[in-house]
């Protein structure tokens, strides 16, 4: 099933990206020096689909980075979470050990009766 959900989506995914890339292959220099524009100092030739798919997959992982470090305060509280239910848990079990134990042969567990003085 998950495959096919990926074939039905993906499929015309890759077909757009794809003619993304064929349409937007005319090369554009990126310039990464502000100060001197018609001669910079570093600068790159790359057909315009790079540039694009380079600036999409930039900020899918720029996105990823702050959704993760935003989402610290829940996987924090989550584990603390779950430190106390495993100490419940053992807690529970002993209690259950406790309650199973067989009564003292004396009679009952309970306490004995306080004398009205």
């Amino acid at each position: 099933m998950k495959s096919l959900v990926l074939l039905l989506v993906g499929g015309p995914v890759a077909v757009v990206l794809m003619a993304i890339a064929v349409v937007n292959n005319q090369p554009v220099t990126i310039a990464f020096d502000p100060f001197t524009p018609s001669t910079p100092f570093l600068a790159l030739t790359v057909p315009l689909y790079v540039v694009f798919f380079g600036a999409l997959l930039l900020g899918i992982a720029l996105g990823g980075v702050a959704t993760w470090a935003r989402q610290g305060r829940f996987r924090k509280a989550a584990r603390v979470n779950r430190r106390e239910a495993a100490r419940w848990r053992v807690e529970a079990e002993r209690l259950k050990e406790v309650a199973a134990a067989p009564a003292p042969s004396g009679g009952t567990a309970l306490p004995a009766p306080r004398r009205a003085a």
